[in-house]
């Protein structure tokens, strides 16, 4: 059984403001042409589809092109909503879209209904598990004891009639403890969205989405394919492909990747002004890539990003590097502050009011407030 796992497809982003609609339309012909030579029996897409839960006219009109493409391809297709998705516009006329084979999962109430390929070692059970917080699954399971991600996948994982004597594999949107995470990636109260990989022991496979790096947690068999786009510049040097997965019997799996080109590369530089816009350090380069450039000079230079977007057109963003800024990020925290949890900046700031660090009551107050804020999405 040959499947192949995408994820956070992120259609209709914005990364610093420029579009990625271009980007993405071409990554998914390269995508579909994949899949076109490794004929696979399914096509896992691990939640994430839009980057927002009402997405663009543009955003809507290129997926609903790709599963057009994927239906007249004859390949069986497993969807889930993620974080960023609303899970009632994505399900909207599932049960008409699935007599193509596209099969997208409804907004979780409880219960997941697998769907069954066969192969010669029998049946391969595909169960599609949306992203879900804790407040939601309290909601559906009153009487469960249900105060973290763990136990709220745990939970639902437990109400799925799982066949295990049976290949089953899972597709599902949350964060498991240990995965390593960009900064286009959104961040909870002090961690308390992970998920304990052990709660997964039942799946052959983990088809994972959230986090945008390709990589394993745990076990092998838990995987996140990662983005097809470098969506932030800390994603600048990921390797983005797509994920191969191939099922024998109960117990065999083997997992390949297929590499990604994307239409523009994104790139970091550094130097000078006078180093950047001299020939002979561009010329032959890449230069329409979306760019990250550090300017080192002592003074700022006028207009430096129009007069650098002659040359370098995808510019996306423009800083400094030099004694001013250095002395800047030593008195604020700089590039710290932007790497802290919520909880962490509150902190910080109630200590420097204060002169004093907050008490553990204090503390667990604004965790749970916080997290009150992250689960019911105010």
């Amino acid at each position: 059984m040959r499947l192949i796992h995408l994820s956070d497809l992120h259609l209709g982003k914005r990364v610093n403001e420029f579009s990625m609609i271009k980007d993405q339309r071409y990554i998914l012909g390269q995508i579909l042409r994949i899949i076109k030579e490794e004929r696979p029996d399914g096509v896992l897409i691990a939640g994430d589809i839009y980057d927002r839960a009402v997405p663009s006219i543009e955003a809507v009109g290129l997926f609903d092109d790709f599963l057009k493409k994927l239906a007249d391809a004859h390949v069986q297709v497993f969807i889930i909503s993620g974080n960023h998705d609303s899970p009632e516009r994505l399900a909207f006329a599932s049960e008409l879209i699935e007599r193509s084979g596209i099969h997208i999962a409804p907004v979780y109430d409880g219960s997941v209904c697998p769907v069954s390929l066969r192969d010669a070692y029998g049946a391969v059970n595909i169960y599609m598990l949306p992203f879900i917080k804790p407040a939601h699954i309290r909601s559906i399971f009153p009487e469960e004891d249900v105060d973290t991600y763990t136990a709220a996948v745990r939970t639902a994982i437990d109400h799925m009639d799982i066949r295990e004597e049976e290949r089953n594999v899972l597709v599902t949107h949350q964060f498991v403890t240990g995965a390593v995470r960009s900064e286009s990636e959104e961040i909870s109260v002090g961690g308390s969205d992970h998920v304990d990989a052990a709660v997964f022991g039942a799946f052959d496979y983990v088809a994972l989405g959230h986090i945008h790096g390709p990589q394993h947690v745990g076990r092998a068999c838990i995987r996140y394919c990662g983005t097809p786009l470098k969506y932030s510049f800390s994603e600048a040097r990921h390797r983005k492909s797509v994920t191969i997965v191939e099922l024998g019997e109960k117990g065999d799996l083997t997992i390949r990747t297929e590499g990604l080109v994307p239409l523009h590369d994104m790139r970091e530089l550094r130097g000078t002004y006078e180093e950047l816009t001299d020939k002979k350090n561009y010329g032959g380069t890449a230069v329409d890539d979306h760019i990250h450039i550090t300017l080192t000079d002592e003074e700022d230079v006028l207009d430096a990003v129009g007069k650098l977007r002659v040359i370098y057109p995808n510019l996306m963003r423009l800083d400094y590097d030099n004694k001013r800024t250095r002395e800047a990020r030593e008195i604020t925290g700089g590039e710290e502050v932007e790497k802290k949890t919520p909880l962490g900046s509150v902190q910080d700031l109630y200590e420097q009011q204060n002169g004093q660090p907050m008490s553990g009551e204090q503390t667990a107050f604004v965790e749970a407030l916080i997290e009150k804020i992250w689960e019911e999405g105010l």
